[in-house]
């Protein structure tokens, strides 16, 4: 069965909104689904060094979203983590410093996961738990990389059940038109 995912991701409307105006940024959606920290890590280089048509200038900022990939645990409800925890705190540490190297970084933390439509591809089980475990430990490597750190999870969450799930495809994991709307909305209101 494909899944009804949005072809507009937030990246997408930041540009659509953004390209009519003098001196807007250019804008690439480098997200690759089912990556997970080390996939981001692997390909931010290059992708950040060799995107688009500016080759002779670096992007003056990147925006990271990692960790939801990561906390998946696999075949069962109590399997293990398709990132183990440890693991994700030093591939996160990594990925942050190579990144802040390259220049400024933004990162944009995880919807919360509908648990009651899991599994998802018939293999990998998301909660709340692991959302939030994993999602503090990249607030954490962000606050002491002073590195701005939009915590979508937690402002979902503390809008209402009824409101994040209204704004979740039916796989329970990915945003859909709503979602992404108000991922927009959230990352244009952000202050830091």
């Amino acid at each position: 069965m494909a899944l009804a995912i949005p072809k507009e991701g937030v990246v997408e409307r930041l540009r659509r909104r953004w390209m009519a105006s003098e001196g807007a940024p250019v804008l690439y959606n480098l997200g690759v689904r089912g990556d997970g920290v080390r996939h981001v890590a692997q390909r931010l280089e290059d992708e950040f060094r060799h995107r688009g048509e500016i080759r002779h200038r670096l992007p003056e900022v990147a925006i990271l979203s990692v960790g939801l990939n990561d906390s998946a645990r696999v075949g069962k409800l109590n399997g293990r983590n398709l990132t183990a925890f440890e693991d994700f705190e030093f591939e996160v540490a990594n990925l942050l410093d190579r990144a802040y190297e390259l220049g400024s970084v933004l990162v944009v933390g995880m919807t919360p996961v509908d648990e009651t439509s899991m599994p998802f591809a018939n293999c990998l089980y998301y909660n709340h738990a692991d959302q939030q475990r994993y999602a503090h430990a990249m607030r954490s490597a962000c606050q002491a990389r002073h590195i701005p750190y939009l915590d979508v999870l937690n402002r979902w969450v503390d809008r209402g059940e009824s409101w994040w799930r209204s704004r979740l495809c039916q796989d329970g994991l990915h945003p859909n038109s709503l979602g992404y709307q108000a991922l927009l909305q959230d990352f244009l209101e952000w202050q830091e």
